[in-house]
């Protein structure tokens, strides 16, 4: 769920726990600390989607006919070991490998149409077009 949703599902609780929660079931209790505890519910609530993680992946053209691809995730993890397999036009695989642990991979930049898969899992793969890796 991106954290935009999450926000909106955060505030609707809170705001729907705000006007349900009212002075006479908590006498004891002041509207100021109604909200803040309903705050808090929303936001214990939301915090799983909040540590969530997007993989991230970028690929550079060296000039010297190699592509630097470097990735990660978006929650400041590492990509080490996370598969990556460079594809012809006809979505051969020319090329397969993983992450160094500097979550990095070079290779040499093959001839012709291809492209970049970066695959962290199900849901977690990302696609580079090589008309897309520039210098």
């Amino acid at each position: 769920m991106p954290q935009s949703i999450a926000c909106s599902l955060t505030r609707s609780l809170t705001r729907s726990l705000t006007r349900s929660l009212t002075l006479p079931l908590f006498p004891t209790l002041n509207r100021k600390r109604l909200l803040l505890m309903a705050s808090a519910l929303a936001l214990t609530l939301g915090t799983a989607t909040a540590l969530a993680h997007t993989p991230l992946c970028s690929c550079y053209d060296n000039g010297d006919g190699t592509v630097l691809c470097e990735g990660g995730f978006s929650d400041g993890s590492s990509a080490a070991g996370v598969g990556i397999r460079i594809l012809d036009a006809n979505d051969n695989v020319v090329i397969e490998g993983e992450m160094s642990e500097y979550s990095e991979f070079e290779f040499d930049k093959p001839n012709g149409d291809y492209k970049v898969v970066f695959d962290a899992g199900p849901g977690h793969a990302i696609e580079i077009a090589g008309s897309d890796i520039v210098e």
